[in-house]
């Protein structure tokens, strides 16, 4: 992997060096998959799971020649038919070399479908599509798994996003996938969410045929230390001088929430400034919370007056641990305990808002800066 202009990556993963520590976490997952155990990872959106994962699958290429690793977002999907075209386009074809031989062997192998081999529009790869009937979808999500197992090799499997299979309208899809994923001694799987409360359910309750059948992660913030060691380094790297005091501000504005801190490096890195500050600090803020005031302002338009008077009062005291209580009720001029709950639920659900261990949140914490900066008529001093 090459060089980048910018070391703070905010979407990419572009190798161990630009990947600040998590070295406990990498090898403790590496160890689990190693070791034939599943592993359920789970933390908000935006904490640095898929940055992880790649990591892990990085070093796993490296010390494992032969393994092959795969990811998939599945956020997308809205059906098991989807999941189905999507796991196949990315694990099919992708453990051969490719000769036309193997291809039609490739071909082959799957009854239930036809395989269409296409080369990819970026990479020139060959990749292949499924055409199925509906009727023959599970025979068809058999014959990939079978396909993984019988391919010789060891392989690692990211699903992202899994808990979106309890969205789909077809019934079983939990106990389906649970009935081939647990005869695969050869085929390991991370599966990756970001609702914790559903991925907790899913993986916890005896009630669900995943009870119990993996080893649960939860990814937290990047210590303080080991962050603030690699943002300055990478700093005086490029010529900035980022303080430790100035860092360690940047830190706790977003309580170690590892996407948020990461966007704001990336944008005090293309500063011309050689010196940072709080003042730079403050405008590169300012500047991204103008740039997704549009969006903000549209997100904040769907809700009902008591979504959004209870997403403001969030907003400004930043974490509320008892979201009933009647000193903050009181203080922002909530309406009662079941108005609170339900708009609670919903701006919960939609993702508005979640828990953190200090108690609930605004989700996005550049709108949670947005919010803070409109009126709230209501507030007792």
């Amino acid at each position: 992997m090459g060089d980048v202009n910018n070391p703070f990556l905010i979407y990419a993963y572009a190798g161990p060096k630009y990947f600040c520590d998590r070295i406990e976490e990498t090898e403790h997952l590496i160890s689990a998959l190693r070791n034939g155990r599943n592993v359920t990872l789970m933390s908000p959106r935006r904490m640095g799971k898929t940055g992880l994962i790649q990591n892990v699958f990085h070093q796993i290429r490296r010390d494992y020649p032969e393994a092959a690793c795969f990811y998939m977002d599945i956020f997308s999907t809205t059906c098991l038919d989807d999941f189905i075209i999507q796991f196949g386009q990315t694990v099919i074809g992708k453990l051969d070399n490719l000769s036309q031989k193997t291809l039609a062997a490739i071909s082959g192998f799957f009854k239930s479908c036809r395989l269409v081999f296409s080369p990819d529009v970026l990479t020139g790869v060959p990749q292949a599509t499924l055409d199925f009937q509906p009727s023959q979808a599970q025979a068809t999500l058999k014959e990939i798994f079978d396909y993984l197992e019988h391919s010789g090799k060891e392989c690692y499997i990211a699903i992202d996003e899994f808990q979106q299979i309890t969205e789909y309208p077809e019934k079983g899809v939990e106990g389906l996938l649970r009935s081939y994923i647990q005869f695969l001694p050869h085929v390991h799987f991370i599966f990756s969410g970001s609702k914790q409360h559903l991925m907790a359910e899913m993986f916890g309750s005896a009630k669900r045929p995943f009870y119990r059948s993996t080893e649960k992660m939860n990814l937290t913030s990047i210590p303080l230390e080991d962050y603030s060691l690699f943002a300055i380094r990478w700093m005086q790297a490029g010529g900035k001088d980022l303080s430790d005091e100035l860092f360690q501000m940047i830190y706790q504005r977003f309580n170690g929430h590892t996407w948020y801190i990461q966007y704001v490096l990336n944008r005090l890195y293309e500063q011309k400034e050689p010196v940072l500050n709080e003042t730079i600090f403050e405008k590169c803020l300012t500047d991204i919370v103008r740039s997704e005031m549009d969006e903000y302002q549209r997100l904040y338009g769907m809700l009902t007056e008591n979504q959004s008077t209870l997403l403001r009062a969030i907003a400004r005291e930043r974490f509320v641990a008892a979201i009933n209580s009647s000193i903050f009720i009181k203080k922002y001029g909530l309406k009662g305990s079941s108005s609170i709950n339900a708009a609670l639920k919903f701006l919960v659900n939609k993702e508005y808002v979640f828990k953190a261990e200090e108690g609930y949140c605004v989700y996005d914490r550049f709108m949670e800066l947005w919010l803070q900066t409109l009126p709230y008529a209501g507030i007792l001093k």
